[in-house]
C-alpha cells in the first residue's frame, strides 16, 4: 500500500470546508435581500428535498435480511434503542451547547445553534461521508467527497439564508469528524474499505438506513411538522450493524 502524505489522505474534507464556508457567505450575503415570503419557500423547498434524501437513503433497510426478520425491523430496533441511549448520554445537549459556546465566543445572533446542528448533522450522517472518507484515506480518492463537497456548498446556502452564520461553523464538524475517519483508515488498512464497499454490504445499507431516518428527521425539522432531537438519534448510526450482527449470528 502506498504511503499517502497528511494532505492526500484529507483532501476531500478540507474541500468540503471550504465548500461550507464559501456557500455560507453566499447565503449570508443574499438573506438580507430577499423578501419573507422568498425566504419561507426556500426553506420549504430546502426541507422537501432534504426529506426526499431521506426517504431514498432509508430505502436500504428493506434490502436487509437478518435470520428471516425484515430491515425495517431491525431499524426500529436500532432507532429505539439509540434513542435511549442518547437521550441518556445527553448528546443533544451536549451539541446544542457547544453551538451555544460558539455563539457566546463569536457574538453570533438569532439561530445561529439551530443552524450549527442542523447543518452538521445533515453535512456527516450518510454513506458518501463514509465511503468518500475511506476511499480518501486510504487511496488518496477525494472523488466521492468532492462530489459531497459541492452539493454541502450549495445546500449551506439555503441554510445560512434560514439560519445564519452558525451554518459555517458545522465546517468543524466536518474538519474533525471526516478527517479524522479519513486518517484513521489510512492507518488500519485496506480491509475496513474493501467490507464496507463490497456491493449490497448489509452493514453498510444499515447504516445507510439509519442515516435516513435521521435526514427525514431534519426535513421535518425544516418543514415545522415535528421537532425531532436528531442528535439523540445518532447512537443508532453505529447500533443498527451491531443489532444486524447478533441477529443473523442467533438466528441464521
Amino acid at each position: 500500500m502506498t504511503n499517502l502524505g497528511f494532505w492526500d489522505q484529507t483532501s476531500g474534507t478540507w474541500i468540503n470546508v471550504f465548500t461550507v464556508l464559501l456557500g455560507t457567505s453566499l447565503g449570508l450575503l443574499l438573506k438580507d435581500r430577499l423578501a419573507v415570503k422568498i425566504q419561507t419557500i426556500i426553506t420549504q423547498g430546502i426541507g422537501l428535498l432534504t426529506l426526499w434524501i431521506g426517504i431514498t437513503m432509508a430505502n436500504s433497510m428493506g434490502q436487509v435480511q437478518a435470520g428471516g426478520i425484515n430491515g425495517a425491523v431491525l431499524g426500529l430496533l436500532a432507532i429505539a434503542f439509540g434513542g435511549v441511549l442518547g437521550e441518556l448520554l445527553g448528546i443533544e445537549e451536549s451539541l446544542t451547547a457547544l453551538g451555544n459556546w460558539l455563539k457566546r465566543k463569536f457574538k453570533g445572533q438569532g439561530l445561529f445553534t439551530e443552524g450549527f446542528v442542523a447543518s452538521s448533522l445533515l453535512f456527516c450522517v450518510g454513506p458518501m461521508t463514509l465511503i468518500g472518507s475511506f476511499d480518501n484515506g486510504l487511496r488518496g480518492d477525494d472523488t466521492l467527497l468532492i462530489l459531497k463537497a459541492t452539493m454541502d456548498g450549495v445546500i449551506s446556502v439555503a441554510l445560512a439564508n434560514i439560519y445564519g452564520v452558525g451554518v459555517g461553523f458545522s465546517a468543524l464538524i466536518i474538519l474533525l469528524y471526516q478527517g479524522s475517519l479519513s486518517l484513521i483508515v489510512g492507518l488500519v488498512g485496506s480491509n475496513v474499505v474493501q467490507v464496507a464497499q463490497a456491493e449490497h454490504n448489509p452493514y453498510l445499507l444499515s447504516i445507510t438506513g439509519i442515516g435516513g431516518l435521521m435526514i427525514m428527521a431534519i426535513g421535518c425539522n425544516l418543514l415545522e411538522i415535528a421537532k425531532i432531537r436528531v442528535a439523540s438519534l445518532l447512537p443508532a448510526i453505529a447500533l443498527s450493524p451491531l443489532i444486524y450482527w447478533l441477529a443473523s449470528s442467533v438466528l441464521n
